[in-house]
């Protein structure tokens, strides 16, 4: 049998694709991280890490291990915190970036106030990462866009938004002639953007900036168009440092999603009934869906 704490040992291995780089991150030795390792390997009958330069890389079988092994240590996990009271309990939140800024913390600071016991995290990443640490369990929730089908997840609640092209003011007059500022690889906006480009059928200067705030920081300044969540924009709308522009197929459809695993923990549901009490969040609050996904 396999302890927990090997399991881990194994993770941080395969993360780092360094038996010295997995000791430092542990505070042990590097004798220690590969006995571990070999004790692994004996109990399964499988070579797991094999040497790659001057590091060392997963084989099949430790790939498909380490996948094991996320979701195991996140069950686990998962089971501690399901058996606590939800009032003192753990919620780790996953987001995406512009949910994370725009839509995300005013309700989960009134959370905050009403329930001071519970331990939260709040980690920002792309959508696919976050779905991956959903299925294995990394994380209790996540607010991002549509969760992939057949993924096993299910939205628990909606908000609605929308995805709008702005530019700053006197700046992009035509935005079908002008760069249009794109999100990183993984981001769902970076998808609609180019889907949106497919159905216009023009091929712009585009310009990746990576992150949530570059994009709309470039956009402020000139240096292009982009297509963006409302609820990002409202302020900078208001203001008149960003203009709505029209293009054909905009404004699209696209609600913010919360969603869980089938077995979400009891802090979980209480945080979903929170950020669904127009009472506690006001405006902010989400729906219940039509349909389950």
């Amino acid at each position: 049998m396999v302890s927990a704490a090997r399991m881990e040992t194994f993770l941080i291995v395969a993360r780092q694709g360094s038996i010295r780089r997995a000791a430092t991150q542990l505070h042990v030795t590097e004798a220690a991280v590969s006995a571990a390792v070999a004790h692994i390997e004996k109990q399964l009958g499988a070579k797991l890490i094999a040497k790659a330069g001057r590091g060392i890389a997963l084989t099949e079988a430790g790939r498909v291990y380490a996948e094991y092994c996320r979701s195991i240590l996140g069950l686990m996990n998962e089971a501690q915190a399901a058996v606590r009271q939800a009032e003192i309990g753990r919620l780790r939140i996953g987001v995406v970036a512009t949910a994370g800024e725009s839509v995300l913390l005013r309700p989960l600071a009134k959370f905050r106030n009403r329930y001071p016991d519970i331990e939260l995290s709040l980690s920002i990443h792309p959508r696919d990462v976050l779905f991956v640490e959903l299925l294995h369990h990394e994380t209790d929730l996540v607010i991002a866009g549509r969760p992939p089908r057949d993924a096993g997840l299910v939205t628990r609640a909606r908000r609605a938004s929308q995805l709008v092209v702005v530019g700053a003011p006197d700046r992009c007059r035509d935005p079908l002639r002008s760069t249009w500022l794109l999100r990183g690889r993984g981001s769902g906006t970076r998808d609609a953007t180019l889907a949106l480009l497919d159905q216009l059928q023009i091929s712009p200067p585009t310009l990746t900036l990576g992150s949530h705030g570059a994009v709309l920081a470039a956009a402020r300044e000139g240096l292009g168009v982009t297509l963006i969540h409302n609820d990002a924009v409202e302020h900078h709308v208001e203001t008149g440092a960003l203009r709505v522009l029209p293009v054909d197929g905009t404004p699209l459809d696209r609600a913010w999603h919360a969603i869980t695993t089938r077995t979400p923990t009891p802090t979980t549901r209480l945080f979903l009934t929170h950020i669904m009490d127009p009472a506690e969040v006001g405006e902010d609050a989400f729906h219940t869906p039509t349909t389950f996904s």
